[in-house]
């Protein structure tokens, strides 16, 4: 029993330095921005694009083609569900709520996550155990400036508009497959999904996205870091990024609805 017990409180412990850690590289991280800095605005710049580039532009064709999957199960599932008179105002409202709402952010982190997170991760933790960090800051460069700032701009940037592509592929997509495949009526679809969407769900889902944005980063850097000199380590630790990101995305959608919605 007393095993036990100091396993539990070695994990508890554990836990709570580990969250305490990430806090204190997430305010590094985090304060970053707000500081003037003369020199490396150039490489800084090019480096954000070409996070953008991949974390958004590459990331397309997946995005696209989860957003018609899912809008269109969603689409074809609702209206045989409420494909009565009365029941088709009904389906507006839920396609806000299922896919503006917590699906297409949730959607478009998981899609980030598995390909950026565990990138980034991969790619900093190599940069650890073959000293080029350590090579940046004997130069007076700060690696957390040239390597974490262009990635957390980028990603939360690419989050943002991804989930855009991926709301509207998702409900313009999904009615042209379910009106292309199916006799299902779907008049007045676009009209009343129109007339469901409100200010708040958009608000809500920006703030998602740079949430969602900034948490994969930071733990996906943090996590990188983290590797020692040796190699074995990075496979455990990008394990551990893809999945702290991605319960750190649900926790943080489920703050996020709870604040605005309840």
């Amino acid at each position: 029993m007393s095993g036990l017990v100091q396993a539990i409180g070695r994990r508890t412990i554990s836990s709570v330095n580990h969250m305490l850690n990430l806090f204190a590289f997430t305010n590094r991280i985090a304060g970053i921005p707000f500081r003037r800095h003369k020199t490396g605005k150039k490489i800084v710049l090019r480096f954000t694009f070409e996070q953008i580039y991949f974390t958004a532009i590459q990331a397309l064709p997946v995005v696209l083609f989860v957003a018609l999957i899912t809008g269109s199960m969603i689409v074809i599932q609702l209206t045989r569900q409420f494909g009565t008179a009365e029941g088709r105002y009904i389906v507006g409202e839920l396609i806000v709520i299922l896919v503006v709402r917590e699906l297409g952010p949730l959607f478009t982190a998981l899609i980030v996550i598995l390909r950026s997170a565990v990138a980034v991760t991969v790619e900093t933790s190599y940069m650890v155990v073959l000293g080029e960090l350590d090579a940046l800051e004997m130069q007076g460069i700060d690696p957390v400036r040239i390597i974490c700032l262009p990635r957390l701009i980028g990603i939360t940037v690419a989050v943002l508009c991804l989930f855009f592509i991926f709301d509207m592929v998702a409900i313009l997509g999904g009615y042209a497959v379910a009106w292309t495949v199916t006799d299902v009526p779907l008049e007045n679809f676009l009209e009343e999904t129109g007339k469901a969407i409100s200010g708040i769900d958009i608000t809500v889902g920006i703030v998602k996205a740079i949430f969602f944005g900034f948490t994969i980063t930071v733990t996906s850097l943090y996590r990188g870091f983290r590797v020692k000199k040796s190699f074995a380590d990075i496979p455990p630790e990008t394990s551990k990024a893809a999945v702290e990101c991605l319960l750190y995305c649900l926790f943080i959608n489920i703050i996020i609805s709870v604040i605005f919605y309840i």
